[in-house]
């Protein structure tokens, strides 16, 4: 496998109920929370886990925000207390982490890497992977005649620093044979912020995921490159399940009801999409047809694959490796783990469990 990074997350906010429009927003009877009502486990619910989880999430179209929709954890963990926290950057995760706010959060692979370096030297642990990023993660130039990273020299491109965004950005720049430092102005931009400098003139290109990306697009952009290249490049780039190691450890039934919920949720995504597309449709206040493009954007792992060894059975130590030589070479981190470290940072036993 190769290198990969990194990604979003920030602030606390509680979505409201969807409201039912002619272009097909979905409205629902979800609960204050946005949470669909869900009457019962798909299985047998785990009546004995009766801890607090404090679950960090983001606004990104996969199995996280239908379980979370559908409120799976609730319904198999009856007697779980269960908090969700919305972030909109993987900094903003990591000092979650930092401050014992969260046990479990989306993350990409170079704020995973941020969090275990040295630097911050956190116990968090890769224990999912909530999709492999395509085209969902762009850049978004707003000039017509910009068609590559060459045309947009000494131009001001905002990214989520340290984020997958941020990773795929500096990773196409080097491929292209170009310095980030010399050759572009990069700006550190929340991905909430893009769209008001964007049409301020503030920036002229943005790297970003959805939905933000598709607000860029219909206000004019196209798309430029993708992580789909990038990852063509060598660089692949994934939204991953973290979590805090002692949490985990002393918690594992509840991860393997977590996990379990998150396979359930990718399996609607593979099989019955348009089920999925509907929940996620209501957490993003977007129409169904607009989430399942969204979808399309990215791939999906079962359980049972997550477990093999080209990811939590092998691979992703490699790739964790490959990802902080890389943040070590552009300076995001001073200090790397020995290699044979990351491997202790990849946990799969929530995935095998899930998997049976």
């Amino acid at each position: 496998m190769s290198p990969i990074n990194h990604r979003r997350t920030a602030g606390a906010a509680l979505l409201a109920a969807v409201a039912l429009t002619a272009a097909g927003c979905v409205d629902s009877g979800r609960s204050q929370t946005g949470d669909a009502a869900v009457d019962e486990c798909p299985w047998e619910p785990d009546t004995s886990v009766e801890a607090e989880v404090s679950i960090g999430w983001q606004r990104i179209p996969n199995g996280d925000l239908v379980v979370k929709d559908l409120g799976l954890l609730e319904a198999c963990m009856p007697n779980a207390q269960i908090t969700w926290t919305e972030f909109d950057s993987g900094g903003k995760v990591v000092q979650a982490y930092a401050s014992g706010d969260i046990d479990l959060a989306l993350i990409g692979n170079s704020p995973s890497v941020l969090a275990m370096s040295p630097d911050n030297n956190l116990d968090v642990d890769v224990v999912w992977i909530h999709d492999v990023i395509g085209e969902a993660e762009s850049l978004i130039a707003k000039d017509a005649d910009v068609s590559s990273l060459e045309d947009l020299q000494g131009e001001l491109i905002g990214v989520p620093f340290g984020s997958t965004a941020h990773y795929s950005l500096l990773q196409a720049i080097l491929v292209a044979g170009l310095d980030p430092s010399t050759d572009f102005a990069i700006t550190n931009l929340e991905p909430s912020a893009m769209p008001a400098a964007w049409s301020s003139d503030g920036i002229a290109a943005a790297w970003v995921w959805q939905p933000t990306q598709n607000e860029l697009l219909e206000s004019g952009g196209h798309l430029v490159l993708s992580a789909a290249d990038t990852a063509a490049d060598g660089y692949p780039t994934y939204d991953l399940g973290t979590a805090d190691r002692t949490f985990a450890a002393e918690n594992p039934e509840l991860m393997a009801q977590w996990a379990r919920a998150q396979d359930h949720a990718v399996g609607l995504i593979r099989d019955e999409p348009d089920v999925a597309a509907e929940s996620i449709a209501a957490t993003l206040g977007i129409t169904i047809e607009e989430a399942s493009e969204q979808m399309a954007g990215y791939t999906y792992l079962t359980a049972g694959e997550q477990a093999g060894e080209d990811y939590l059975g092998g691979g992703m130590a490699t790739d964790l490796v490959n990802t902080a030589t890389f943040l070590l070479e552009q300076g995001s981190i001073a200090q790397t783990l020995p290699d044979e470290e990351y491997a202790s940072h990849v946990d799969p036993s929530a995935a095998r469990a899930a998997a049976g």
